[in-house]
């Protein structure tokens, strides 16, 4: 499976090649993650990462260990992961 790309904070590499959007849910499907995004023009994407990368990004979102990620802004890569 190819799995999406996450990132908490702004990549400092191929800045291009990141979409920016905003966490409105994550969810565990058939072992993987589902982050669902609305990107900056208002539609919404289904980002597939394993469970580590979703533990990774959002330990590093600025947030406090109780707060809930939705409505955080990341950056994405879509790879067409299907969960």
């Amino acid at each position: 499976m190819t799995h999406d790309r996450i990132h908490a904070r702004k990549p400092t590499h191929d800045i291009e090649r990141w979409s920016v959007g905003t966490i409105r849910g994550i969810d565990d499907r058939d072992g993987h993650c589902v982050v669902t995004v609305e990107t900056e023009s208002g539609e919404t994407v289904e980002l597939v990462v394993t469970v580590a990368i979703r533990d990774l990004f959002v330990s590093r979102l600025d947030i406090a260990d109780h707060e809930s990620p939705v409505g955080e802004q990341i950056w994405y890569r879509q790879h067409g992961g299907n969960a």
